[in-house]
């Protein structure tokens, strides 16, 4: 049995996707970024006047991609410590890894999913950190 999940807490997905999908015991959430739901602002982004991206903050986004992490696995009525498997997707990796790392730790104890952080040229939308996560979730 597959069940579509929609987090309405969590910022809409930028295409054609739900925001996770449950197979069985198995939760799969689609590439989940750090836009602030509502508003779809992206925090610590400093944009010039014509709209081009100059900089970032890779914590201020990680702290929000997180707090969108968690909108969606509640929605699906899971949490954090369902996961078992994330994809990092960086679009900066000498500049932001470091940073990212130290965030991602306050998170995510000694008993963290698996983890692969890539780098990446670009995302759909100007953000510099996206997750791809799967949880396990109770049989009930």
């Amino acid at each position: 049995m597959t069940t579509t999940i929609d987090a309405p807490q969590a910022p809409r997905p930028v295409g054609a996707y739900p925001h996770a999908r449950r197979v069985g015991n198995l939760l799969f959430l689609s590439g989940l970024g750090p836009r602030v739901p509502g508003t779809n602002e992206v925090p610590g982004n400093v944009m010039d006047a014509d709209g081009k991206l100059l900089g970032h903050d890779i914590e201020r986004q990680t702290r929000q991609l997180v707090a969108n992490l968690d909108a969606v696995l509640a929605a699906s009525g899971a949490s954090r410590d369902q996961l078992v498997d994330i994809t990092v997707f960086l679009t900066d990796m000498a500049g932001d890894f470091g940073r990212f790392n130290q965030v991602y730790a306050e998170y995510f104890s000694a008993s963290a999913p698996c983890r692969t952080t890539v780098e990446i040229n670009a995302l759909p939308t100007p953000i510099a950190v996206e997750f791809k996560c799967i949880a396990c979730l109770d049989d009930s």
